[in-house]
C-alpha cells in the first residue's frame, strides 16, 4: 500500500510543469549625440548601422549638431532622409550673417530647414523620447528640454556656438550651445529612461596653432571640453568615436565620408550592443579600444 502511494505521489510530481526562469528585462538603450557642426553628419552612419541590425532605441538626446540629428530621428525621419538633408545642407541654410555686439550670425533660417526635415515639431509627438541640451549664458548651467513643447527654439539654442552665433532668447533666458556646459548629453539620456547609454563623440579637428579669431575661440573650447570629458564618460556605457578628426567644422561637402566614418565606428561597437541584448553577434572587425572611463568602452 505504501509503495502504491509513493508511486502515485511521484507521478503527480512529474506532472507539475517546472516554473520557467524569469525573463531578464531588455535593456533600454539611449543614444547621446555630441556636437561637431558639419561633422554631425557622421551620426547618420551610426543610426544606419543600428537600424540595419534591429537595435531598439528607447530614447535619444543631442547637443548642438547632435540635437538636429536626434530630433529628426525621434520625429520619424529615416537615417537615409537625415543623411540626404545633411549632405545637401550648407551654412546659409541655417544661418544668416547679421553682425551685432552678441555675435556675427543669427539662426532663424534653421527653423525652415528643420520644418522640412522633421516629421513632428513638438516633444510630446515624437515617436521616442527626445532630449535637447543648451546652456544658460548667464549662469553657465545646462538647460534641458524634453517632454513637451516646441523643438525649434531648443535646437536653435543648442546650436548657438558662442562668438559666432548670437544667443537665443527663451523665457527671458539667454541660451547658447549646449556643449559649453556638457559636451555629450549622456546624463540626459539616463533621465529619459535609458539603462544603457551609447555616447557618440565627434572629435574636433586635429589641433594646430590658431591663425584667426574663430580658430582661437574654437581651440579654447577644445581645451575646456577636454577637462570636462570625464563627467559624460562616467555616464556612458559605450562611447563610439567616428574617425572625423581630419574633417573641418564646415566640411559639408564631405558628407558621404562622414557617414562612412560613423558606420565603421558603429560596426566596430556592434558586438558589445548585441551582447546587451543577449544576441549572437555577427562576425565583425575587431574593436579599436582606446582610453575610456570606467564602465565605458570607446569603439
Amino acid at each position: 500500500m505504501n509503495a502504491t502511494r509513493r508511486f502515485f505521489s511521484a507521478l503527480r510530481r512529474l506532472a507539475v510543469p517546472a516554473k520557467p526562469a524569469p525573463a531578464l528585462p531588455q535593456p533600454r538603450i539611449g543614444l547621446a549625440l555630441g556636437g561637431g557642426f558639419a561633422r554631425g553628419i557622421a551620426h547618420v552612419g551610426v543610426l544606419q548601422v543600428l537600424e540595419e541590425h534591429n537595435i531598439p532605441i528607447h530614447c535619444i538626446a543631442g547637443v548642438s549638431a547632435g540635437s538636429i540629428v536626434a530630433a529628426a530621428y525621434a520625429s520619424g525621419a529615416t537615417p537615409a532622409e537625415i543623411g540626404r538633408a545633411g549632405c545637401a545642407m550648407r551654412f546659409g541654410d541655417v544661418a544668416r550673417w547679421s553682425i551685432s555686439r552678441m555675435g556675427f550670425v543669427v539662426s532663424e533660417r534653421m527653423k525652415r530647414f528643420l520644418e522640412r526635415l522633421l516629421k513632428q515639431n513638438r516633444f510630446e509627438n515624437m515617436r521616442i523620447p527626445l532630449g535637447v541640451l543648451s546652456t544658460d549664458l548667464c549662469t553657465g548651467d545646462p538647460v534641458t528640454f524634453s517632454g513637451s513643447g516646441d523643438v525649434f527654439v531648443p535646437i536653435r539654442a543648442s546650436c548657438s556656438y558662442p562668438g559666432l552665433f548670437q544667443p537665443v532668447q527663451a523665457g527671458g533666458t539667454l541660451l547658447v550651445d549646449g556643449a559649453m556646459s556638457m559636451e555629450i548629453p549622456a546624463h540626459l539620456a539616463r533621465q529619459l529612461g535609458a539603462t544603457h547609454v551609447i555616447s557618440v563623440h565627434l572629435p574636433a579637428q586635429d589641433s594646430a596653432c590658431p591663425t584667426n579669431m574663430f580658430q582661437v575661440v574654437n581651440r579654447c573650447f577644445q581645451i575646456m571640453q577636454s577637462h570636462t570629458e570625464q563627467s559624460w564618460r562616467l555616464e556612458s556605457d559605450l562611447v563610439i568615436t567616428p574617425a572625423v578628426n581630419g574633417m573641418a567644422w564646415d566640411a559639408f561637402g564631405s558628407g558621404p565620408a562622414l557617414i562612412q566614418a560613423g558606420e565603421a565606428a558603429a560596426l566596430a561597437a556592434l558586438p558589445i550592443i548585441e551582447k546587451w541584448l543577449g544576441r549572437q553577434a555577427p562576425h565583425l572587425p575587431a574593436l579599436n579600444v582606446r582610453n575610456a572611463a570606467p564602465g565605458s568602452l570607446t569603439a
